[in-house]
């Protein structure tokens, strides 16, 4: 089990799971909603998925057609996204969960896109477009797009 919570502390969540490995999205759209060069996604099952404290403080922006990025309202904390493509998937943010994680970095997605300051400098796999399960480590799912 892990647990974790936005900025402000008022959505608070726990994963009944153990996490998949962990992308990096390079995305223009995933730098816009974070932020930062990039986004740190780990799939989990909506079922493993429970929200423990804050469900009032979530909200959701549609980024794209059938693509919903939720997020803490009051700190603006990005939590997870979702696809109606893969309604049973939430690619939830790796930063917001506590503690030490038992998992790895497994690939670099949409390097094509990725921001010209930030040098990828690690020996992962880089692929310019999505992860996908035939390109990248078991466990990678199609929720590994933007």
């Amino acid at each position: 089990m892990h647990t974790g919570s936005c900025l402000c502390g008022g959505v608070q969540f726990r994963i009944d799971a153990a996490l998949a490995p962990i992308t990096v999205c390079h995305c223009a759209q995933c730098r816009k909603a974070q932020g930062t060069p990039f986004a740190t996604n780990t799939p989990v099952s909506s079922d493993a998925f429970q929200l423990v404290k804050g469900a009032e403080l979530l909200d959701a922006f549609e980024s794209s057609p059938g693509k919903q990025r939720v997020f803490c309202r009051v700190c603006g904390s990005p939590v997870y996204s979702k696809r109606e493509s893969l309604p049973d998937i939430f690619r939830v943010r790796a930063g917001l969960i506590d503690g030490t994680l038992a998992v790895d970095l497994v690939a670099h997605c949409y390097t094509a896109y990725k921001a010209n300051w930030w040098p990828i400098q690690d020996a992962l796999p880089q692929h310019p477009e999505a992860c996908t399960p035939a390109n990248a480590a078991p466990g990678i799912d199609q929720a590994d797009t933007p």
